[in-house]
């Protein structure tokens, strides 16, 4: 039994990130500025893109993507319920209509089945890449092609998820959206930033992030810039500021030091828990390298004698935190009463979610830790199973 409690997931801040972030505050600029300037263009070359834009959440990039690419009323675009609300959400405020598809055995969006649901009036797809694994690009990118779709990858799990031996984010066709969220492998706090190869949209991404003024009116207060500015359409406050970007780069030039040590966490888990009945790891697919955002185990009750509930309850006794990624979206109150969703209509993702414990990962961790949560594991179902 551990003393002190292991949270599932938290940042991991050193002290380069607390004397950059001393610095923004000192020098008085504490908006969008150089430093967020700064950091769109290392990120752009950290994932080998050409464009890059810091926005103040993932959600406002996935909703910026869709926008700026013309989706709209009466219009679908096909996602994922298995993912957080905001994938499906950004849809809706756009003015379009969700169309769900159920997933594979990696957790992503199974893309055999989205031609299926290809209509008249669907103009994009939200890939989702979960917990670090890559959906099957090449397929939804032929898809696209051939339907003339719009594709915004959602890559809030994926900031260092390679597909087919390539970053998420080289050389995007469509746009690709990414959280620096508290719990993420690169936090800013809250934060993220929008990718993309396409000129016209990273330009139209650029003012729409700011009310909709003129590129140029980020610096209208500085010596060197002018009170002068324009709105060229009506746009939002989703814009990064210079003190998350001030983490971000220091997090940016650690992330190599830091998915290292995940690695290493997930060889202790995977040497730890590979023999336990009843409980299934994560393996990732032939044409993934994951980025361990996190680390999702499978419970079977009908082996281990135990539900996910009562797992997850009991790992809180040994003062283990664990989380559950996530809840189908088409079960949340809002969409079975706006769109007719009900239990059954997407099976994998619904058998998914009654099975799936995220285990605490980060790379703040100790080998500790992660022995702590083994053993809690290892007890929990060791004990559980002498009464099947």
């Amino acid at each position: 039994m551990r003393e002190t409690f292991l949270n599932y997931s938290l940042p991991d801040i050193d002290s380069d990130e607390v004397y950059s972030v001393k610095d923004v505050l000192l020098s008085g600029w504490l908006a969008k500025g150089p430093k967020t300037i700064e950091f769109e263009k290392r990120f752009a070359e950290y994932v080998g893109a050409k464009y890059a834009i810091g926005v103040n959440s993932c959600t406002a990039a996935l909703h910026l993507s869709l926008y700026a690419a013309g989706v709209g009323h009466g219009d679908e675009v096909i996602t994922t319920p298995m993912t957080f609300a905001a994938s499906a959400n950004t849809i809706i405020q756009v003015g379009a209509t969700p169309v769900f598809v159920d997933i594979n055995e990696s957790g992503c969006i199974d893309v055999n089945k989205i031609e299926n649901r290809i209509t008249s009036k669907t103009k994009a797809i939200v890939p989702v890449h979960y917990s670090g694994q890559a959906c099957d690009l090449d397929v939804i990118y032929t898809l696209a092609d051939k339907y003339n779709l719009f594709v915004s990858e959602d890559a809030a799990h994926a900031i260092d998820t390679y597909y087919k031996g390539n970053r998420i984010g080289n050389n995007p066709k469509g746009a690709v959206s990414y959280s620096f969220y508290a719990t993420k492998n690169l936090s800013t706090g809250e934060g993220g930033m929008l990718v993309t190869d396409n000129e016209t949209l990273a330009n139209r991404v650029r003012v729409l992030v700011t009310h909709g003024m003129s590129r140029n009116a980020w610096n209208r207060y500085d010596k060197g810039g002018s009170w002068m500015y324009d709105i060229i359409e009506p746009g939002f406050k989703y814009n990064m500021f210079d003190l998350q970007a001030a983490l971000g780069l220091v997090q940016l030039e650690r992330m190599d030091e830091m998915q290292l040590k995940r690695k290493e966490l997930i060889t202790l888990y995977e040497v730890g828990l590979s023999d336990i009945k009843g409980l299934t790891l994560p393996k990732p697919s032939e044409y993934t390298e994951h980025s361990w955002h996190l680390y999702i185990v499978h419970v079977d009750e009908n082996e281990t004698g135990i539900t996910r509930d009562e797992f997850i309850e009991r790992l809180k006794e040994y003062n283990i935190g664990t989380s559950v990624h996530f809840i189908p979206v088409h079960l949340m109150s809002y969409y079975r009463r706006t769109y007719g969703y009900k239990e059954g209509d997407f099976p994998l993702a619904e058998k998914w979610f009654n099975e799936i414990v995220s285990l605490p990962l980060y790379s703040k961790m100790t080998h500790k830790d992660v022995n702590d949560v083994i053993e809690a594991v290892r007890k929990i179902i060791a004990l559980q199973s002498s009464y099947i």
